[in-house]
This record gives structure tokens, sequence and C-alpha cells, in this order.
């Protein structure tokens, strides 16, 4: 005969204490295990304690931080067409479209353009993390020490234009001075934080000031998620840390709001560390994507789709065979939840996707016709924005990269519509450059075919690789005009 086991209270408080204990151990060494990756290439900052607001002054923060805080200086090579005497044109070149004097093509020349920045050391191997926007194109980077005034050659580990950030490296044989990364998600507005940097060439500069708001949206690329300081952030603070009153990082300044004073803004730390590792290790970013257009949800379109709240994001257009597609997704969702995350706002949508690992299957909660439904979608990695037209033409050939026009992005612009891609970035020594094409310029057509998006831009551009010419039509600003791009061999 089997004999029951029967637990007592005595006995089920001690199973309870070793449970409890068991947990604790588990969730320890998973802890661990996730974060020792990231513990073994920078340094956490303490945990935050309760009461502590940060020193009576910022004498001792600025001595303590300041050594880690880099000035950086680039050097670009930019190739320019001559046109001289410009006022002598005869009206009958520009009727006909003839070049000035019938010399043919003008001459070109290159320049040398210098353009300085910030970065700070995140790690004693001489790691140091700044802003993609400020080692861009460069063919020389020379990083300084404000205090030592020490000079070293850094060369580029690897950079991410979506996110605006860069990681570069220096060979010292000094112990080099690190940056402690705190945690961004903490920040709460109103709190004190402190900037190092520098500005306009002066070299390490300490300014403070308060968080004014997290979460800024400023039509910098699709991953918009500032912190927004009135610490004084200028021209040169760019890649320079921003830390709280325990002397972590908390963000990287970037950008800055033309024409106003006190209002600077900082990339989120905790967005930039899974960048910082796979910069570190592969040179680039991988990123999720499901393929969809998407839109804001306005107080008219909630109305028009009988939405009870003003949230979410609108799926626009679904690319057949993609990932959303397969995974029942279509025009007309409105996308509430993303692999239990919660969607509140448009910009929420492509900063969760393009976290989540590629090959992962999530939950999508979407409204439909008023009721809610849950979808499955594998999540794929999302090309490289150079890598258009199905990796038959690529940025080499090209010269230039471009991203989604986004609603953001279209009224940061002054544009009417979302028609079209917009251009992110033209080397300067390519056939996009020669050629006239801008960062900020719209392409409405390629090859005489029509675009208003990313997927009928690569299909008019695969039909275009034959040919040695790609012809497109450009807007900028009130105009537009043709360019024809001449592809390298």
């Amino acid at each position: 005969m089997n004999k029951r086991r029967v637990f007592g209270p005595g006995s089920l408080v001690l199973v309870a204490l070793l449970s409890v204990m068991a947990g604790v151990i588990m969730t320890a060494r998973f802890d661990v295990m996730v974060r020792s990756e990231a513990q073994d290439f920078w340094t956490e900052g303490a945990a935050a304690q309760d009461g502590q607001h940060g020193p009576e002054s910022f004498v001792d923060l600025a001595k303590k931080l300041s050594p880690a805080v880099v000035n950086i200086s680039t050097t670009q090579v930019v190739k320019e067409r001559l046109m001289p005497f410009p006022e002598f044109r005869s009206p009958f070149d520009d009727f006909f479209g003839q070049p000035p004097f019938g010399g043919g093509e003008a001459p070109e020349r290159e320049f040398k353009r210098q353009s300085l920045g910030s970065g700070f050391i995140i790690n004693k191997e001489g790691y140091i993390v700044t802003n993609y926007h400020v080692i861009e194109n460069a063919s020389e980077i020379v990083v300084t020490f404000a205090d030592t005034k020490k000079d070293y050659e850094a060369e580029i580990v690897g950079q991410d234009a979506k996110l605006d950030l860069a990681l570069i490296k220096i060979e010292a044989e000094e112990t080099l001075p690190v940056a402690p990364l705190g945690d961004s998600d903490d920040l709460e507005i109103g709190e004190w934080v402190m900037a190092i940097g520098n500005p306009f060439g002066l070299g390490g500069t300490v300014t403070a000031g308060i968080v004014s708001q997290k979460g800024r949206v400023i039509g910098a690329g699709p991953y918009d998620n500032f912190i927004q300081t009135d610490a004084s952030i200028n021209p040169g603070n760019s890649g320079g840390p921003l830390f709280n009153m325990r002397g972590e990082v908390v963000g990287i300044n970037t950008a800055i709001y033309a024409g106003g004073q006190g209002i600077g803004f900082a990339i989120p730390i905790n967005m930039a560390k899974d960048v910082i590792l796979q910069l570190k290790e592969k040179g680039k970013v991988t990123r999720g994507w499901i393929g969809v257009s998407i839109q804001a949800i306005t107080p008219e379109i909630a109305e028009s789709f009988g939405l009870e709240e003003q949230r979410g994001a609108l799926v626009a257009a679904v690319n057949p065979g993609d990932p959303a597609d397969k995974g029942g997704l279509k025009a007309g969702d409105v996308i509430i939840e993303f692999d239990g995350k919660p969607i509140d706002e448009l910009s929420d949508l492509p900063r969760t996707v393009a976290a989540t690992p590629p090959g992962k299957t999530v939950k999508v909660k979407v409204l439909r016709d008023g009721k809610e439904l849950t979808l499955e979608v594998t999540v794929a990695e999302r090309a490289e924005e150079g890598a258009v037209a199905a990796g038959t033409l690529s940025e080499q050939k090209l010269g230039f990269t471009v991203q989604p026009l986004t609603p953001e992005l279209a009224e940061r612009f002054g544009l009417d519509s979302t028609d079209g891609v917009l251009i992110s970035s033209v080397d300067p020594s390519s056939p996009a450059a020669e050629a006239g094409l801008r960062r900020g310029d719209i392409i409405k057509e390629v090859g005489r075919r029509p675009v208003k998006n990313m997927a009928e831009f690569k299909e008019a551009l695969r039909r275009s690789v034959k040919k040695k010419i790609v012809l497109f039509l450009i807007e900028r600003g009130k105009g537009t005009f043709y360019a024809a791009v001449k592809l390298k061999d």
C-alpha cells in the first residue's frame, strides 16, 4: 500500500522558503548570464539609492568624469565641381542646359573639411562611443584628451546611421579612465543632469540642467526617442555624454533645436547598449523587420475606424510576401501590442520591432473591425539601407542610402504627402554626389516609374539595373528636377 506524504503548516513554510530561495538563485543566474557579456565590456553604475539626488555642487562630478570624455576631430575629403564665373553664364546655356562657355563638364577639385565632436571611453582597452555624424565619411579621426592634451589616432570599429551611433578605438599604453553606464529608463522629468563635451572646439566644457522631457520624436530618424534637456548643448557636443548625478552616462548628446536656446536632445543609453555590443562584435547592427507601412492615429481616423482610444499604429499597407503578410496582418489593422509591449504611439512600433531579434515569432495584438485579434508574426532581418534592389545594386554603385518617408519626416520637411523615399546620406565621392543628389532630397521616380514607398523604390531600381545610367526624379524644396546617376562598374 502506497503511503501518501502529508505536509503540515511547518513543512509548507519550509517548502515555500526553499522555493523562493531557488527562484532567487535561478533568477540571479539568468540575470548574470544575460548581463555578463555587457559587464565584460563596460562598467555599470551603482544602483540608485532612495533620497540620493546628487551632490551640493557639480565640482566633484566634473573632476571625476571629465578625464573619460574626449574631443574628436575628423578630416573628410570632399569633391566639389567648380563653376567659374557663374554670373557670366549665357541665358542660352540655361535654356539648352549647356555648361558655361561650352567647355564640357566643369572641373572638380578635392578639399579637406574639418569637423569637431565629442565622445566618451567605455572600456579600458580604448573603445569610445560617439555619434555617427561626427565620424561620417572621415578619412582621419584624432582623439584628444582634454586634461592631458594627448592625441591619438582612432579607427572605426562599427557605425550605425539609423541611431546615429559609432564605436571607435584608440591604442594607448596608459590606463584609461572609463565612464560608467547608467539606466536611462530610471530618469525622471525634472532630474538634474550634466553634459561634458567639446562645444565649438573649445575643449572640455561642463554644463548642467534638468531632464525637460523624455521620448521626444524630432524627425531625426525612424527610432527617435530622445531625452530632452536644458543643459547647454552646442555644435561640438555631439557624441558627448549626458550624466546623472550619480556620475553615470544616461544619454549621448546628439542634436540641438535650431534657433532655440536651452533645448538639446540625447539618445537614451539603454537604446544604445545593444547597438554598442553589436558594433563591437560585428561592426554593424542587425534589426528586426516585418514589412508594413504605418501611420498615426488622428482623432478623425479614430472616429472613422470606430476606435474608443486614440492609440496604436495604423497599418496603411502590407508588403506582399513579407513577415506581416505571412502572419495575417492587413491594411486597416491597428497594432496596439507587439511582443507583449504596448504600442501607444506611431513611433513605438518601429523601435519595438527593430529591437526584436530576427527569427523570433511574436504575438501581435491588433484591432480589426472593432474587435481585438492576436496574430503571430516571425520577425525577419531588416536589410541595410544601402542594400537596395535585391542585392543587384549596391550602395557602392549608387553612393547614397534611403529611408522611408514617415509622416513625421514629411511634416519636418514641409511636404504635403509621404509619397517617395528620403535620401538619408550621400557619399561625397560617389556618382550620386556628382549628379547633384543631396541628403534630404525626396526621390519621386526611378527610371520614369513613380515610387510611393520603399517597396516600389526597390522594384523600380531593380528594373533599372541593366542600364548604365539611372534616372531619378528628385523633389527638393518647392521644386523638382531629374538627376541621372551613372553606375560604377
